[in-house]
């Protein structure tokens, strides 16, 4: 075992050039995505000799590599992880290949971020599949080429999974985090069984009666336990050198942290069986926001005063749909809407700004732990 593990160690040293972490993961990317283009093909062939396959719709490539790219994600995901865990992790140093010394990601965490993947490749593989039956109307699809096809857009999710896992940060978290609630709740509302929903809410998705409720509620349930992580992580650079310094950026985080969990309590309790919890959460989570943005120049002195006018901007529009919706010039739904990109732009936009204020470098473990 051990001699078939040089031998491997030994074919990756000579494919993958030059003696660099980027170089390493780069080339081993490569072998991933390789390995799933002909997992796919041989899997796919057999599936579809002696059919005219569509390109989208049941029975379809589409789905074939959409149920397939959601594997696939999650597979390449998990190597990625398994690549950048160190073999004997320092508590000084950053664990898991994540920018925070002395702690590491849970596991919980990692399930979180594995099914984004997973869903992202699911949803835009079917909407890629849309499309392009839309551009070739009835056009049939061979055994031969749709196995090709299945094994690239295979290889391409194995690929991009692997990258995205093995440069975890809270950046990439941040992005990952747009692109879910984007094809998510894009995905529930054509999945909705109410094409009138939003003559109600936003929360009439994830009603019970409401065929999108699944996807809708484990979107926001996913979504707030990943802004749970990204707070913890993206807050631990700031500088917190004075005790005020600590507690401003304990306040920040914890307020972070509440969002996201405000956010998971609005998807695990459906409007429609738990009307006053669901709008108690909902709510709270549009005042933490507030307060947090409202509080940040006091909380966090370091932080670059457009940042905090920026924000303050957004809390401020925010309000004046409030009022457009009291008086009746706006509904509910455009009023949620609205709020809800404004609010989850600002945490990327966060996230940005606090990864270019770093903290001083750590030189004890129990600096590093200090919060």
């Amino acid at each position: 075992m051990n001699a078939l593990a040089s031998r491997v160690m030994q074919v990756l040293r000579q494919v993958r050039g030059p003696e660099t972490a980027e170089a390493v993961f780069e080339a081993t990317a490569l072998i991933v995505g390789a390995g799933f283009f002909v997992a796919g093909f041989v899997i796919g062939l057999p599936v579809f000799w002696g059919h005219e396959l569509a390109i989208s719709g049941s029975g379809s490539i589409g789905v074939f590599a959409a149920y397939g790219g959601a594997i696939t994600a999650v597979i390449a995901f998990a190597l990625g992880r398994v690549a950048v865990r160190p073999a004997q992790p320092n508590p000084q140093q950053a664990r898991d290949g994540f920018s925070v010394p002395g702690d590491r990601l849970r596991w919980y965490d990692l399930t979180a971020i594995a099914f984004a993947h997973a869903a992202i490749a699911y949803l835009g593989w079917l909407g890629i599949a849309e499309l392009l039956e839309r551009s070739f109307t009835d056009a049939p699809v061979f055994p031969f080429p749709g196995a090709i096809l299945v094994a690239v857009a295979f290889a391409l999710t194995g690929y991009v999974s692997f990258l995205s896992a093995v440069a975890l940060t809270p950046m990439v978290l941040s992005l990952v985090l747009a692109v879910f609630l984007v094809v998510g709740a894009f995905a529930s509302m054509l999945a909705s069984s109410d094409v009138h929903w939003w003559r109600d809410n936003l929360s009439a998705l994830g009603m019970s009666t409401n065929s999108a409720s699944i996807a809708f509620n484990v979107t926001l349930v996913i979504a707030g336990v990943m802004i749970t992580t990204i707070s913890r992580y993206a807050t631990a650079g700031l500088p917190a050198e004075s005790a005020d310094e600590r507690r401003g950026r304990f306040m920040v985080r914890g307020g972070l942290i509440l969002m996201g969990i405000f956010l998971a309590c609005v998807g695990i309790f459906p409007v429609d069986e738990f009307f006053l919890l669901h709008n108690t959460v909902a709510t709270g989570m549009a005042v933490v926001f507030g307060i947090v943005v409202v509080g940040l120049p006091w909380f966090l002195p370091t932080i670059p005063r457009v940042f905090v006018a920026f924000g303050w901007i957004y809390v401020l529009v925010i309000v004046l749909l409030a009022a457009f919706f009291a008086v009746g010039y706006y509904n509910l739904t455009a009023v949620e809407l609205i709020a809800a990109v404004l609010i989850f732009s600002w945490i990327i936009v966060f996230l940005r700004t606090a990864g270019s204020v770093t903290a001083p470098a750590v030189t004890d473990g129990a600096s590093a732990e200090a919060s």
